[in-house]
């Protein structure tokens, strides 16, 4: 639990991140000012109270334990509390890599509590105020910068020369060191002293008694003069000239107890696969937290994190108390009141304790209430005035300092009512390298860190993404890749990893909010935008020639404490809102952009290439595939699977196999930053082409997608030459790689007429692609998947690569034990194995069926028809067994269904193997069909009924009975009566063609309805042909003989009803109705009666008359046909599709009609002589006159249209019509009549 300041319990560890306790509120002298503080860290150990000295103790005698170690000092050591030091320019650095999670966010200021007080007090004082200022996104770190100090160093190293050039033309001509004068050494001895004689166990000294057992906060030497403050120096190096003059030399610093320190954030990153950085880079940089204590101090609205040396002791009515020495000839002042009420508030001690001397002499202590110290006497000050000159000067810089990553100057010279602020950066630009400039280095590892820290973070809030984007852009320009390789290739690896390839891109911004608030979103390029508020006076507008150099001024320090004088009203321009990618490959070109320039780091930091070993000519380079790849061909492909199975997959089946100490290639030696930074980043380059090549994939383009696929493999492949053992998700990355290679090859196959276009996209490449691939080859000779990625033009190589880099990814899922792990991804790996095969299969069907068709000469079945019949069967066989074992009953039941195909294609192989004269159904075709049959019938069983998928059940149902008909067509055609009886024969084609009938559904409505009822009637048409002939050619049995009857006219009648749904079907429907009259024919042969005879012509002319509808189809297609060509004739019309004509078969229409007008001239004759006979016997005018005088006229005219062959096809089907219309009332009414 963090402590209030003071409170004598042990402080929290640095990098504590509790929520800080709110201090107590303050009203002094009727203004309100509101301060918390809270110890975020603190080196102090526990102390024992202060001793108060006796009156008349001289401090100009050193105490008996001055300077020594002593245990109440506990491990900051003996000379704390007697030695000042200025602090290292960098020391709100130090701070802030310890307190990262503060930076850019939560915190306004980082800062030494001297610097607070300093920039507090610049109304009020008239010395100079020289302080270097730096923003890490809304947050700004200040450092004295002691110019004194700095141009004594350049005047030794030549560093800062262009400063101290500057200063001198525009600031100072004259400028020449300042010594101390033997005063200031003389009062900082004396309090030296003093404060050692404070802690001194001896008798010289009487501890103020207490009735709580109270502890020293933190020893550490403080000081209230402003000429200078103590650091926190060596304890245990001390000269023995320091005796004389504790103040005159120079210490070096000790780092933190170990158990104070808590783990760097440079290393940090390793959760992220980050690359740690600095595994000491604060101490290597001398950027350590010097202070004995940092606390989070807010005062008002502002949050500092402060870091502080003021010695806190033990004593009197509080639990803590400062302690001060005063000159008692010398009156307090306000600079000094100030110095103690903000040293107090910042580190929440409520109580002064104040001793004042004359000469060195002790004279008398005094209490002070922290809250009473601003009502002194000649040391009097508005709290509420303090508190506006801390608003002022915050919002001052926040509007000014808008540059992340420039070091920004904020000066006032001694004597002087102006401030102004330079931009340092600018001004080290334009004159010399901007590594001149020493705060360059800590700028950008802080930017590098506190993105770090952010990163780790990431997941949990996508809207810092722009944030750390900015950060490390503006980390990136403050480096120079010769000097600091590792950082650049680390930033822009994080760079790469701010885009997410894995997730689909959002386009609302809810993620990524493009507006924020002035404190959140801070712009890496920003111009200057002077505030047109009346109250601001930044303008430079007016300033004197000599000024145009600064940035901002305050014109006159009186107006930091007017009210509001400055406000933060400068808007940064929210820069650091995420880069919205218009798509896919815009955010993928970004990603390897970042890639291409951390390998472009890793390399050139690693030996060069021409330092590179020659390679040994008797080594061989491992897992060269160049040649058998060049080869061609699916079977090279099976050597090339096996080996790079062996490389991938065993070592994790078996263990890890073991990496040797050996370099690699380039010379990287496992292990080191580059090794681990380059496979980071060779990984992203590999997912980036990954995600473009299916994105290409989507784009149909295909040649662009196998290249991308084809540099994700590559990438891959240096991976592995690099890594010995692979991690199970880079693994299961391969794996995603080889599928997405086998659907690229198997979709370029199915597009092989853009085969042109594809090349052409496959071949183009970038520069950014060359460059990544260059730095590839420096590890790898990428070649361990050229098998997979070449563009083929043949198209069986390209479906049998395609099966091979799915074989090739399911044996990674069985080897490496993925498949549990990922049970989505082995199901896609072997739906995917099943399709492939099935498109080899089909592939080599066709090719069987293709050789079938061209073979004319030979009669037997050759070689090359098995062979491909074989492959294309074991194909199927593999695919149904991949789609079953992933219950796939739909695809196994397509792939049965295309098994049965295959059967029905190896059946017509034997149809032509003897002469069409003798040709006979052989039981190699009866054998084929049969297994046909078997396959579709297990399709449907695999199905199990028509709900699981309706498509599918239709189709296999369909080919169920086409294969039933065609047997049965086969068997009725091409009769095998040399090994069967007819009845034998007529038995098994009348139970295919009622089989096929059973699975031939015409009531389902559907696509293929009209085709099912075509079928349908074309198996009732064959069925009653086949009974009508068997009625022909049978004597004898006479039951038999009416079955036969009885099943004909029952055929025939369905028949007709179903070609008479079919609108496109006259020319059946005809033949059917005129085998129906011949079979009336027939039967009236065999009749005896003039009655009966009468009733069967009767009957075979109202079936002719019935034929109108279809004469009225085919009248309708010839006069379409006629207005056709008439439109062709003159092409200014247009014709619609739906106007042209079907086609008919004309030669069939004309065949047709001339049967059915010998049929028609021979029915109405046999009508003529019969009803005349009649009419002779019977006598008188009846309803049969009516009929007999139609009958002649129609007769007549049809013999007279006979005659006339010069008809044509139209005209001859409008007599006919005409003909049709003048029978069809008689006879419904003879008819009628007969009945």
């Amino acid at each position: 639990m963090e402590q209030p300041c003071g409170a004598g319990a042990a402080a929290p560890l640095r990098g504590d991140t509790e929520e800080p306790k709110q201090g107590s509120v303050l009203f002094l002298g009727g203004n309100e000012v509101k301060s918390s503080a809270v110890v975020k860290y603190s080196s102090a150990p526990p102390q024992a109270a202060f001793a108060r000295l006796q009156e008349k103790t001289d401090l100009k005698l050193p105490p008996a334990n001055w300077l020594r170690e002593s245990a109440k000092l506990g491990p900051a050591g003996t000379t704390i509390l007697g030695n000042s030091k200025k602090s290292k320019p960098f020391s709100s650095f130090g701070m802030a890599y310890d307190f990262i999670d503060s930076v850019g966010n939560d915190v306004d200021v980082v800062s030494d509590s001297e610097n607070i007080k300093k920039l507090l007090k610049i109304p009020y004082s008239k010395s100079h105020v020289s302080m270097a200022v730096h923003r890490i996104g809304r947050t700004l770190l200040l450092d004295e910068l002691d110019i004194q100090e700095l141009f004594m160093r350049s005047s030794q190293t030549g560093d800062w020369t262009w400063l101290k050039e500057f200063y001198q033309r525009l600031i100072d001509q004259k400028w020449q060191r300042k010594k101390k004068s033997k005063e200031h050494w003389y009062q900082k001895a004396i309090l030296s002293k003093f404060l050692y004689y404070s802690i001194n166990g001896d008798g010289a000294a009487q501890p103020v008694p207490s009735t709580s057992k109270q502890h020293q906060e933190g020893p550490v030497a403080g000081e209230s003069d402003e000429a200078g403050r103590a650091s926190w120096p060596a304890p245990f190096e001390m000269p023995s000239s320091l005796s004389e003059d504790p103040g005159a030399s120079n210490q070096g610093n000790v780092p933190l107890e170990p158990s104070y320190i808590v783990g760097h954030v440079a290393s940090a990153p390793k959760e992220q696969n980050l690359t740690p950085l600095f595994n000491d880079g604060e101490n290597s940089q001398g950027l350590k937290n010097d202070f004995v204590r940092n606390i989070l101090w807010t005062f008002e609205d502002i949050h500092m994190l402060v870091g502080s040396n003021m010695p806190i002791f033990g004593g009197g009515r509080y639990p803590a108390v400062s302690l001060r020495l005063r000159d008692n000839n010398k009156p307090i002042n306000v600079l000094t009141g100030i110095d103690y009420w903000l040293d107090n508030l910042i580190c929440n001690v409520p109580e002064l304790v104040m001793c004042f001397h004359v000469n060195g002499i002790v004279q008398k202590y005094e209490m002070i209430k922290t809250e009473d110290i601003p009502n002194l006497e000649n040391s009097n000050f508005s709290t509420k005035v303090i508190k506006d000159i801390a608003q002022n000067i915050l919002s001052f810089l926040k509007s000014n300092c808008t540059k992340e990553g420039h070091t920004y100057w904020l000066f006032k010279a001694s004597g002087s009512d102006i401030v102004k602020l330079y931009d340092l950066t600018t001004l080290c630009e334009e004159t010399e390298d901007k590594y001149q400039n020493p705060f360059t280095m800590p700028v950008a590892i802080l930017l590098y860190k506190v993105a770090c820290n952010m990163m780790l973070k990431k997941n949990q809030n996508k809207k810092h993404y722009g944030t750390i984007r900015t950060l490390l852009l503006n980390c990136l320009k403050l480096l120079d890749n010769g000097r600091h390789p590792q950082i650049i290739a680390s930033a822009n690896y994080m760079l790469s990893e701010l885009f997410q390839l894995d997730e689909p891109k959002k386009e609302d911004s809810t993620d990524f909010p493009i507006n924020g608030n002035s404190d959140e979103s801070y712009s890496e390029e920003e111009e200057e935008m002077p505030d047109s508020d009346e109250n601001g006076s930044y303008s430079n507008s007016s300033d004197p020639p000599d000024d145009n150099k600064a940035v901002a001024i305050i014109k006159s320090v009186g107006e930091l404490s007017v009210p509001e004088k400055y406000k933060s009203v400068h808007r940064i321009r929210p820069s650091c809102a995420f880069p919205v990618c218009h798509g896919t490959e815009e955010r993928c070109r970004l990603v390897l952009n970042h890639v291409l320039e951390g390998l472009k780091s890793v390399d050139s930091s690693v030996k060069k290439e021409g330092d590179l070993p020659a390679a040994d000519p008797s080594t061989p380079i491992p897992l060269k595939y160049e040649d058998e790849s060049t080869s061609g061909g699916p079977e090279c492909l099976e050597k090339q699977m096996a080996l790079f199975l062996d490389k991938s997959s065993v070592p994790v089946a078996v263990g890890s196999f073991q990496k040797g100490k050996h370099s690699s290639q380039s010379g990287m030696i496992p292990g080191s930053w580059q090794y681990k930074m380059k496979l980071q980043l060779i990984l992203k380059s590999s997912k980036a082409y990954y995600v473009l090549s299916d994105a290409a994939m989507i784009l149909q383009k295909y040649g662009r997608a196998l290249r991308y696929i084809k540099l994700a493999l590559q990438c891959h492949d240096t991976y592995c030459c690099l890594c010995g053992s692979m991690l199970p998700e880079v693994l299961m990355f391969l794996c995603q790689c080889l599928t997405l290679c086998g659907d690229i090859q198997l979709m370029l196959a199915q597009n092989a007429n853009n085969r042109a276009a594809y090349l052409e996209e496959y071949n183009y490449q970038t520069k950014e692609d060359q460059e990544i691939l260059h730095s590839l080859h420096r590890e790898s000779r990428c070649q361990v998947f050229a098998w997979a990625t070449d563009l083929s033009t043949d198209l069986e190589y390209q479906l049998s690569v395609s099966c091979k880099c799915y074989e090739a990814a399911y044996e990674i899922l069985l080897f490496s034990n993925l498949k549990k792990e990922n049970p989505e991804q082995h199901i896609q790996v072997l739906k995917r194995m099943g399709n492939i095969r099935n498109e080899i299969g089909v592939f080599y069907m066709n090719q069987a069926a293709a050789v079938q068709t061209e073979r004319v000469v030979s009669k037997n079945v050759s070689t090359t028809e098995q062979q491909l019949w074989k492959k294309s069967f074991s194909c199927f066989e593999e695919g149904i067994q991949n789609f079953e074992s992933i219950d796939d009953a739909t695809n196994a039941a397509l792939l049965l269904c295309n098994t049965g195909r295959l059967m029905r294609i190896c059946a017509q192989a034997h149809c032509a193997a003897e002469g069409d004269f003798k040709r006979e159904f052989s039981p190699e075709e009866a054998l084929y069909y049969n297994k046909a049959i078997d396959y579709y019938l297990k399709a449907l069983r695999s199905l199990g009924k028509r709900d699981v998928h309706p498509a599918v059940w239709d189709s296999v149902n369909w080919e169920l009975s086409t294969t039933y008909f065609t047997m049965a067509t086969l068997q009725q055609d091409y009769a095998p009566l040399s090994r069967k009886a007819q009845e034998q024969i007529e038995k098994e084609v009348s139970e295919a063609m009622m089989k096929s009938l059973k699975y031939c559904d015409v009531d389902t409505v559907s696509e293929r309805q009209p085709l099912c009822q075509y079928r349908a009637a074309t198996i009732h048409h064959r069925l009653a042909s086949m009974y009508h002939s068997c009625l022909r050619n049978q004597v004898g049995d006479e039951h038999l003989r009416k079955q036969h009857r009885v099943l004909a006219d029952l055929h025939y009648s369905k028949a007709v009803r179903l070609f008479q749904l079919l609108k496109d079907a006259p020319c059946e429907f005809l033949r059917v109705q005129l085998e129906r009259v011949a079979f009336a024919e027939f039967q009236m042969a065999s009749q005896n009666s003039s009655a009966g005879k009468l009733k069967t012509l009767f009957g075979a002319l109202d079936i002719m008359t019935k034929t109108k509808g279809a004469f009225q189809l085919i009248r309708k297609e010839l006069v379409a046909e006629s207005e056709q060509i008439s439109k062709d004739k003159s092409p200014a019309e247009g014709v619609s599709p739906s106007d042209s004509s079907v086609g008919l078969n004309k030669e069939e229409v004309l065949k047709l009609l001339s049967i059915f007008e010998s049929r028609m001239s021979f029915l109405l004759l046999q009508s003529i002589k019969l009803l005349t006979s009649t009419k002779k016997k019977i006598g008188g005018i009846n309803e049969e006159e009516v009929v007999l005088k139609t009958n002649k006229q129609v007769y007549s005219l049809l013999l007279r249209a006979t005659a006339n062959k010069g008809l044509t096809l139209l005209e001859r089907t409008d007599l006919i019509l005409n003909l049709l219309e003048q029978l069809a009332p008689n006879s419904e009414g003879s008819n009628g009549g007969i009945q």
